[in-house]
Order: structure tokens, then sequence, then C-alpha cells
């Protein structure tokens, strides 16, 4: 059984987190705004240059309808280089306080696989959610800090790191073996007491493209894990590669994707473009009425 006893506490599926005592409803879908404060983002369009444009950013992502803003201070596109701590704090630090003066009620995500720059920025700014894109191994203490902080955590799944996880990755079975992968994390969580974990599969991280699309097809696999799943394909190569485009061109695919991942069962979106998001997850009410 892919669940183990042990991580028994999560069968019973949330459908709130709890952000430093205040609970963000996933009863329905809801969308996460990517904003990338590092100079070698894959996707041009999302590079910040200056504290101005973040704020802006984040002022219109919030009234397109965003319920988080998710801010990454390191790269981890494939073949991107690993900059020091003290580079992401210098980078991430600004923007988060930037933001939580600007914006002092919105839901704030960090981007980051390091326990030390996530106890920093709650130093600061108080609690926010931890989207940790290596699920834990590039820290072995992360799982023990989110335990202590008591913050939501985001476990992805990634097949090597980003500097080799796109070299030739083998899978027997994409979901049996990410599940297997996910369970076990799941496990390490509970013995660590985080008590609001999401799941995301990873799409792009050690993946080829036929893996991606296996993952959406089947992405309501994911479902037995009674956990909240995100989703983030926002304008990834899993989409351009297909439309024989660049990540500028790939907002018409990235729908496409996002609305079938709602319909495998997908709580959060994570994206660069909140508008179109919002409005997949409009189309989506509408056809889960005529259901």
């Amino acid at each position: 059984m892919l669940i183990t006893q042990s991580a028994s506490k999560f069968l019973k599926r949330k459908s709130t987190l709890n952000l430093g005592g205040e609970l963000i409803d996933l009863s329905s879908p809801i969308v996460m705004g990517i904003l990338n404060v590092t100079p070698d983002s894959f996707y041009n369009g999302s590079l910040i240059k200056d504290e101005n444009e973040l704020l802006k950013r984040a002022e219109k992502m919030l009234d397109d309808g965003a319920t988080i803003l998710d801010i990454g201070a390191i790269s981890t596109r494939p073949g991107s280089d690993i900059i020091s701590t003290k580079e992401e704090l210098e980078r991430l630090l600004p923007s988060v306080i930037a933001i939580r003066k600007n914006f002092p009620d919105a839901h704030i995500s960090i981007d980051t696989f390091r326990s030390w720059v996530a106890v920093r920025v709650m130093d600061e700014i108080g609690p926010v959610i931890v989207n940790d894109i290596s699920g834990g191994q590039l820290d072995s203490k992360m799982f023990e800090t989110i335990g202590k902080l008591k913050v939501p955590y985001i476990l992805t799944h990634m097949k090597g790191t980003p500097q080799n996880m796109q070299e030739d990755p083998q899978y027997d079975d994409v979901i049996k073996d990410i599940s297997a992968y996910l369970s076990d994390k799941v496990r390490k969580l509970t013995k660590a007491e985080v008590n609001d974990v999401i799941i995301d599969p990873g799409f792009g991280f050690g993946k080829e493209i036929a893996h991606n699309y296996e993952l959406v097809n089947r992405l309501d696999s994911f479902k037995v894990f009674q956990l909240p799943v995100m989703v983030g394909v926002s304008r990834k190569s899993m989409v351009w590669k297909i439309l024989n485009v660049d990540p500028e061109k790939a907002l018409n695919g990235t729908t496409v994707i996002n609305t079938l991942a709602l319909m495998g069962g997908a709580d959060i979106l994570r994206v660069h473009d909140v508008k179109e998001a919002m409005d997949v997850i409009s189309i989506f009410h509408a056809i889960k009425l005529t259901l």
C-alpha cells in the first residue's frame, strides 16, 4: 500500500491550509502567482528588474485573483547554476519584505530548497508557505525545520538535481515510481509533525515530455494520498516544444493543460498568468455544474 499507517492523519483530506492561524480555503481550486526575482528565468516575461516592478506585478496578480504569491530567488530550470545561500537571501529578503509591507493580507510562498532561508524569511515577515522543489533532498534539515515552524509545505517530486535532472530520466512506471517517492516523503513529514502538505508531481523536474503528459493523463492517481495537489506547468518546455514555439507563446497550451489538470483533481495552479488561470477555474466550475 502506498500510504503507510504513520501517514494516517492525512487520510481525511483537508480542505484548508493553516498559515499562521489563517485558513486558506481549498474547497475550490485556487491560483498561485509566480514572482521570479532571478536574472535567469527560463521565461523572459517573468523577469523582474526592480522593486517597483515587483510590486506592480504582485498587485496585478492579486487583483486578477491570485490566492498565493510564490516568490523565488534561485533559478531551478534544467542546467541552472546553484547560487549561494547568501546571494539567495540578498535577492529574496527585500522582495518578501516589500510585498508584506505593501500587501499585508497576501498569502506568501517562498520557492526555496534551503531550510535556513525559510527560517530567515519567517524571522523577518512571519509565516509563509515553503515550496521546496527538491522534496527535502537538497537539505536534510528541511522536514525537521518545517515541523518546528508549523507552516504548509509543498512536497515536489524531482529526479536528480536541477543540474542533471534532464539527463535521460528513466522510470519503470512514472505514476507508481513518483507515488512511492511521495509516500516515503509523506511518512517522514508526518514523523516531523508537518501538518499541512501539498504534493506536486514535479512537471519538468526529471521527466521527459512523454512522462509529463502521462502525469497529466493520470493526475487523478494522486488522489489516493488525500492531500491537496499543485500543478505547475506554466509555459514550460513540455508545452512549447509540442507547439514548436517558445515560452513567450506558450500561454494557450498552458491553459489547455491547466484545464485538464483541474479535471484530474488539481487544487492549486501555479502560473505566470493569473487572469487566464482564473478563467480556467471559472469554466471548470461551469462544467462541474452540469455533471
